[in-house]
């Protein structure tokens, strides 16, 4: 379908229905999934070099924008980490009939593994998981823990705090509602086993998931079937083409 119209998904109900855009491009081999980054959407450049590598190489390509992403309908504050993943796994349960590859970008690779996790409890297996600066955890790890004292105190009293936003001109806004629904999905806390195959590429001058989180990813994952490549002079976006020739490199290889 390339960037044709997509296709639409109506997740949740009553006053939490929203309509999720899919676009699925047919192909053999396991399902790639690419799930994006906190405001971002499946046109931006990685997802849009992948779906041309997918026509390439005849394999199947599945990318969705989260609720309040994209084409997606939604509100933007009524999100969190559990409805996004909600989001997620009604696209794998409505589009994907064997274990895919998970390929996760930034909140998109915390994303991926809730949801390879949750296939794992259910008895359904993940081909692999391929994460771009995976941003695991970063609800607590990379905004809470980095918020002042007076701005913690603002969003216990307004629910809500504007940050700068750093890909999009206008701020982000942090809801206390997406902090407490993060803690109660943080992977972090120990060991966690995704039960597949993992790549992990990651920027050493990312100033928003700084490396040290992927080597703490890295240690609370099993070893066997783990690479992780550091790029020492890439950013968050890894989006220069010879990052984007890793990533299509790494996605190649797992599948």
């Amino acid at each position: 379908m390339g960037d044709s119209e997509p296709s639409f998904l109506t997740v949740g109900a009553g006053g939490s229905e929203r309509r999720i855009a899919v676009r699925e491009r047919p192909g053999s081999g396991p399902p790639v999934v690419w799930l994006g980054g906190f405001r971002s959407d499946m046109k931006a450049t990685k997802a849009s070099a992948l779906d041309q590598w997918a026509a390439e190489a005849g394999r199947r390509f599945v990318r969705f924008d989260y609720a309040a992403h994209g084409e997606s309908t939604g509100t933007f504050t009524d999100c969190t980490i559990s409805s996004w993943l909600e989001d997620a796994q009604a696209v794998l349960s409505a589009h994907v009939t064997e274990p895919p590859i998970l390929v996760g970008s930034s909140m998109g690779g915390w994303i991926a593994c809730l949801a390879a996790r949750d296939r794992t409890a259910g008895g359904e297996p993940t081909a692999g998981l391929v994460l771009i600066a995976p941003a695991l955890d970063f609800t607590e790890d990379l905004i809470w823990s980095r918020l002042t004292e007076a701005a913690r105190a603002l969003m216990m009293r307004d629910g809500i705090l504007e940050r700068p936003g750093t890909y999009a001109p206008e701020p982000d806004p942090i809801t206390l509602k997406l902090i407490e629904d993060g803690r109660r999905n943080c992977l972090l806390g120990g060991p966690f086993d995704p039960s597949c195959p993992i790549h992990i590429l990651q920027g050493m001058r990312d100033p928003d998931v700084p490396y040290d989180h992927a080597l703490k990813i890295a240690g609370r994952l099993p070893a066997e079937g783990l690479v992780l490549t550091l790029i020492a002079d890439g950013d968050h976006r890894l989006s220069r083409p010879q990052d984007v020739a890793r990533l299509v490199a790494a996605v190649a290889e797992m599948a």
